[in-house]
């Protein structure tokens, strides 16, 4: 599927003129015929990504297994004007690596290797198709932390994040993947291979192009190494959970939270949809009662850990909290999370579809968003709920709906434009770590302005004069 601009779902399009059978071949000679896949059925799995309702069939799946071949590969492509969409697992949720054009899916995972960690210089250089986790439990071990945490670090591969700029549940305290990212080696559409940055926190020489490439979507180069930056492991951490009687309390506890000059780890909602169908999914013992759940957390010097802790529960009840506890051990901490994490896997029982989506306003806006959200959502019949991010005010607003129901499904879309339209009313955005894709295409041009747009595809040019590059996305 793709979207028209009024985000109605509409069924994508032929995938393009297929791939002849003398560049089939040329593929194969670059990367080993066991690495170029086109028939049919080997190429269903990469129609589609994380996310629902998006799908076009690739002429090609092609694994390149170094810098080398990805540049051979993308040269052949721009002479023959071949479309090639970078992808790495395919846990995005925008739709950025669907080939709406058809083309060559360029899959990144058989480039998977971590080649240093320096705990002198507090740096991992990985291949892209490191998973987060991966990565994480490889630095760890150094006694090191690698911050970004998305939540499908578990398949997400490091190039995958980097392409998106992925968040997670400690941005608040830690920020996201792009203040991680301190050098690329990536591929330009013409097979040119270029480095960009380095090992060092300070360089200003030249534009910042790491920034650039960095929640590119694929559409600028093709990411092959990355530099990143690691911090120490703190030495411990714990987390709280607080009930309120309703969102807008919770939004004033996090402003209090925030305001106290406390900058926690972990700073998370839900609302009361996600707090009914998380208990009925897991049986952690949440109120059911309760309008909202914060959870709250930090990490660092124990005694420090403790007493931040204390002082957000203080905070929490300030606000009208119903109840606000603080975990005792690690264990109990991880048992609190898991009320989060589990949001997904709990909301998608309720039906046959879940569309997550994301969108951020200003923490005070919170509530307020909500609240939007929810009218938004009795207005067209549909059943969508919340959670997120309370500490940096971005919100998963989640549609769970019947898949067969075409009407249903049009009405999803209709609301969701609605819902990103609200986010930028007050004063948000369309996406705060998800990315743009085709998903939110339709919505591009209100948030950035004709002006703005037109940059971005002089920009596009610049880098991809043939326009082979994930084509149909963000400056396309």
């Amino acid at each position: 599927m793709t979207t028209t601009p009024t985000g109605t779902p509409v069924t994508a399009a032929s995938p393009g003129r297929p791939i002849d059978a003398a560049v089939l071949r040329e593929l194969r000679a670059i990367v080993g015929a066991g690495h170029v896949q086109h028939e049919d059925g080997d190429v269903a799995a990469y129609a589609r990504d994380a996310t629902p309702l998006f799908s076009a069939r690739p002429g090609a799946v092609v694994h390149p297994g170094s810098t080398e071949e990805v540049a051979a590969v993308l040269k052949l492509a721009s002479s023959r004007s071949i479309p090639v969409v970078p992808r790495g697992a395919g846990s995005n949720l925008c739709a950025a690596t669907v080939p709406l054009s058809g083309g060559i899916v360029l899959v990144l995972t058989r480039l998977d290797r971590i080649l240093e960690i320096d705990t002198d210089e507090l740096l991992a250089v990985c291949q892209p198709g490191v998973t987060s986790a991966e990565l994480a439990g490889a630095a760890a071990a150094r006694g090191l932390l690698y911050a970004p945490d998305p939540g499908s670090r578990t398949v997400a591969t490091v190039g995958g994040t980097i392409a998106t700029c992925a968040g997670g549940l400690r941005g608040l305290k830690y920020g996201v993947t792009r203040n991680y990212v301190l050098g690329l080696e990536a591929v330009l559409p013409t097979g040119e291979v270029i480095r960009t940055g380095g090992r060092l926190w300070k360089d200003v020489a030249g534009y910042d192009l790491t920034r650039l490439l960095t929640g590119s979507e694929g559409t600028l180069a093709v990411i092959t190494e990355a530099t990143l930056a690691l911090l120490p492991a703190p030495e411990s951490g714990a987390t709280g959970l607080a009930y309120f009687p309703t969102l807008a309390d919770a939004g004033r506890a996090v402003a209090r939270i925030i305001g106290s000059g406390l900058v926690p780890a972990t700073l998370e909602f839900l609302d009361a949809k996600c707090i009914e169908a998380v208990e009925a999914y897991a049986r952690l013992g949440l109120r059911s009662e309760a309008g909202a759940l914060l959870l709250f957390g930090d990490d660092g010097d124990p005694a420090l850990v403790g007493r931040h802790l204390d002082r957000m529960a203080e905070l929490c009840l300030g606000e009208g909290a119903l109840e606000a506890t603080v975990a005792g051990t690690a264990a109990e901490s991880e048992a609190l999370l898991a009320a989060r994490r589990c949001s997904l896997p709990a909301l998608s029982r309720l039906d046959s579809i879940t569309i997550l989506e994301d969108a951020s306003v200003p923490r005070p806006r919170i509530a307020e968003m909500v609240e939007r959200i929810d009218a938004i959502a009795a207005r067209h019949d549909l059943t969508i709920a919340t959670f997120g991010h309370a500490g940096d005010g971005n919100l998963h607003p989640t549609c769970v709906t019947d898949a067969a129901d075409g009407d249903a499904v049009g009405r999803a879309h209709l609301a969701f434009g609605e819902i990103f339209r609200a986010a930028m009313e007050l004063g948000g955005t369309i996406t705060g770590e998800h990315g743009v894709g085709a998903a939110k295409l339709p919505y591009l041009t209100e948030r950035l302005g004709t002006g703005q747009m037109a940059l971005l595809r002089r920009l596009k040019a610049a880098f991809d004069p043939a326009g082979i590059l994930n084509p149909g996305k963000l400056g396309s």
